[in-house]
């Protein structure tokens, strides 16, 4: 088993800038990929970001490359999502999410096998 916990979501105006942590504990090996998804009102989970659990490789979705940075510190099994030159259209419940032995490359949500409780972040136009 595997628990996460997210936090660090808010109320941003457009332009702005959050910080998402996910704090993970439990069954964590080398092969374990970890990745952000969001999810709003009235749509379908969708992925925002992946990366190994080496931290060396990660994966963007297109609406947030070049805006958002996903990165892990290793010694807190802690993983990040830096949100700058945030939208409206970026608003949701943002969850973390772990899989064994998935490449970094999936974006599917039903390929993930351990999810946080969600956090919420509301960008203001």
């Amino acid at each position: 088993q595997v628990q996460l916990v997210e936090s660090g979501g808010g109320l941003v105006q457009a332009g702005g800038s959050l910080r998402l942590s996910c704090a993970a504990s439990g069954r964590l090996f080398i092969f374990t990929i970890m990745a952000w998804f969001r999810q709003a009102p009235g749509k379908e989970r969708e992925f925002v970001a992946a990366i190994t659990w080496s931290g060396d490789i990660t994966n963007y979705a297109d609406s947030v490359k070049g805006r958002f940075t996903i990165s892990r510190d290793s010694a807190k099994n802690t993983m990040y999502l830096q949100m700058n030159s945030l939208k409206p259209e970026d608003t949701a419940v943002y969850y973390c999410a772990v899989a064994y032995g998935i490449g970094v490359q999936e974006q599917r949500a039903a390929r993930y096998d351990f999810w946080g409780q969600g956090t919420q972040v509301t960008v203001s136009s």
